[in-house]
């Protein structure tokens, strides 16, 4: 057991190979002994009582996708019958039941270890503002642990548990992920219950989390959402299956003139190399000015959500002051000062630096950016509490409020040797899709597991379906990846599924009129045609209608045979709609008919 990954895939092997949760449990134990830092829990189970929560499990259940998988939590997420402490003892309270997520992840058969530090009150990015030790980094302990959820980090780090429960306002979940060379998975907002959590900006926090690997992360993620009516920002967002990249994405990066290093040339050269991967993979990296992002990350400790911090603690703060952590003291202090003019025209601010990032990001499928600009030691926040801290929010504090989603992603180790890894943004909702970009991030960037050492196991073999809320949807022509009309599918949660072409029997048309040009498939005796390239994608039940609304006759739904000898629903083409249209079907694909008008197109001549 000393040796074993605790890797999801692992440990089920182990399990199916005749080892019990009470073996696993031993072996937790045993590494936190080792591993020896008394800042990484502030309340710690005893080993008998997860030994007893093992034998409720009973018999290896594979259904169950956390069976026998041991987590810990962030010590501002409740757990029936222990402590909150939110890292402030005077605030301490006993929690009178799990909090909602908590209760999913030990429904799904997890095992809870214990309750971790914490940036005081989640206020911070560094894991060094806490009253208790704060925990060492795991990969080099001269190096913050990062915050706020720095215990979570730390643990996975180690390899003490598979998973954890982290939180994230500006970062919390991705920046302690980069120090600790791990993955942080940072939903979208609502999609797992905040019920039973200490609230730090209640409109801006989702709970996060840390796990060796992004399918880890996802599957813990899988379990962990659903929509609960107790919690007013909770959110219906689905959360599929893993699903292959689609073979054409266009990723925004900063431009050189807004990209920010803070003068890490090795930083640099390892977000630059990531780049590189991706693009080799075939991906469009496409630069955009970042300062409207820098803009809106700016309003996080500005006004109304400084106020939103205050709401939390503001009894504390008026009885006890003396308890509040200096640091979180002086920031959160700053609301004493504002009124609800102040926060009413930062609502006002926010919305119109919002309006500048959306052409931005329409044009985009996700963005990729350093998780931080570079690294800062214990030493440096020593010096300087709050400079280093302000900085490792560079690429995170806009996040929540541009409501996107996350996921920091570990990549090969910098030339230095310190953790290398960089976050994947997209719009709210699209967490699988990020997870499934991430996973074949981290693939193509090897590198070992948090501290621990362990290879990076192989990828699952996906088996890409629709689920029962889905249909299956063909598309041969500009809803493709990467093609000017894609927006129309993933802006409404459709997801890829696969490559694929038609049965001989299908001919390619050019349809007159546009612009935009458009394609019409259509079908003609076996072997009349050729076989035409075409996309498969899943889309929800309740969009379909009106994806079709806005398709224009002579294209309509109908079924479309595949080389395969399977069919699916798919865009054809009334045969009456191809008069004096061009026949492209020797080309066996729209992309390829586009890029064949482009490259005829004049250049403009350089003024």
């Amino acid at each position: 057991m000393f040796d074993l990954p605790f890797t999801l895939s692992s440990l089920k092997t182990a399990y199916s190979g005749g080892a019990s949760p009470a073996d696993i449990v031993e072996e937790v134990y045993r590494r936190i002994e080792t591993i020896d830092d008394p800042g990484i829990f502030i309340y710690l189970l005893d080993k008998q009582e997860v030994l007893e929560q093992a034998a409720e499990l009973g018999a290896f259940n594979a259904t169950k996708p956390l069976w026998g998988i041991p987590f810990v939590i962030k010590d501002n997420i409740d757990a029936g019958g222990k402590p909150t402490t939110a890292a402030c003892p005077a605030y301490e309270y006993q929690a009178r039941e799990d909090a909602f997520v908590v209760r999913n992840l030990r429904q799904a058969g997890a095992l809870l270890i214990g309750k971790t530090n914490l940036d005081q009150f989640a206020t911070g990015l560094v894991g060094v503002r806490s009253p208790y030790q704060p925990p060492k980094n795991s990969v080099d302990p001269a190096i913050v642990p990062g915050g706020s959820s720095s215990g979570s980090a730390v643990a996975v780090g180690h390899g003490i548990v598979s998973f954890s429960l982290g939180t994230d306002t500006a970062g919390s979940g991705r920046v302690p992920a980069a120090l600790n060379n791990i993955v942080g998975l940072k939903p979208t907002l609502g999609a797992l219950s905040a019920s039973g959590v200490v609230p730090a900006c209640r409109t801006l926090d989702t709970i996060s989390i840390f796990a060796l690997t992004v399918e880890d992360a996802y599957t813990a993620y899988q379990a962990a959402a659903g929509y609960d009516e107790a919690d007013a920002y909770s959110r219906k967002i689905a959360a599929p299956d893993l699903s292959p990249v689609p073979p054409s994405l266009r990723i925004g990066i900063p431009d050189a003139g807004s990209i920010e290093f803070c003068g890490d040339a090795v930083q640099e050269q390892s977000f630059r190399d990531t780049v590189a991967l991706l693009r080799a993979e075939g991906a469009e990296i496409v630069e955009v000015d970042f300062t409207p992002f820098y803009d809106v990350a700016h309003m996080l400790y500005e006004g109304a959500w400084v106020a939103e911090r205050h709401t939390v603690i503001e009894e504390l703060m008026n009885e006890n002051l003396e308890a509040v952590h200096p640091v979180t003291r002086k920031i959160v202090g700053a609301a004493l000062d504002l009124s609800a003019t102040d926060a009413f025209r930062g609502f006002y601010r926010l919305k119109e630096l919002a309006r500048k990032t959306e052409p931005v990001l329409a044009e985009l499928d996700l963005l990729c950016v350093p998780t931080m600009p570079t690294f800062y030691s214990v030493a440096d926040l020593e010096a300087d509490p709050v400079g280093p801290n302000s900085r490792n929010g560079t690429y995170t504090n806009f996040v929540n409020l541009l409501d996107m989603c996350g996921l920091a992603v570990p990549v090969k180790p910098r030339s230095d040797g310190r953790p290398g890894n960089v976050t994947l943004l997209a719009s709210a909702g699209r967490d699988g899709f990020l997870a499934a970009v991430g996973s074949r991030l981290e693939q193509m960037a090897p590198h070992t597991l948090g501290a621990t050492g362990w290879a990076l196991p192989a990828p699952a073999d996906l088996q890409p379906a629709p689920d029962t809320s889905e249909i299956a949807i063909a598309v041969c022509g500009a809803h493709m990846s990467g093609m000017a009309l894609n927006g129309e599918l993933t802006g409404r949660g459709g997801r890829f599924l696969k490559s694929a072409e038609t049965s001989d029997a299908y001919s390619l048309f050019a349809l007159t009129g546009g612009p935009p040009k458009r394609p019409g498939l259509v079908r003609g005796p076996a072997g009349s045609g050729a076989a035409i390239e075409l996309e498969v994608w899943a889309l929800p039940a309740t969009e379909v209608g009106g994806f079709l609304a806005g398709i224009p006759a002579p294209l309509g739904l109908g079924t479309v045979d595949l080389s395969d000898s399977t069919s699916v629903t798919g865009f054809i083409c009334e045969a009456a709609g191809v008069e004096r249209a061009e026949n492209i079907s020797h080309l066996g694909s729209w992309r390829k008919f586009i890029a064949s008008v482009t490259a005829q197109q004049p250049v403009a001549a350089a003024e």
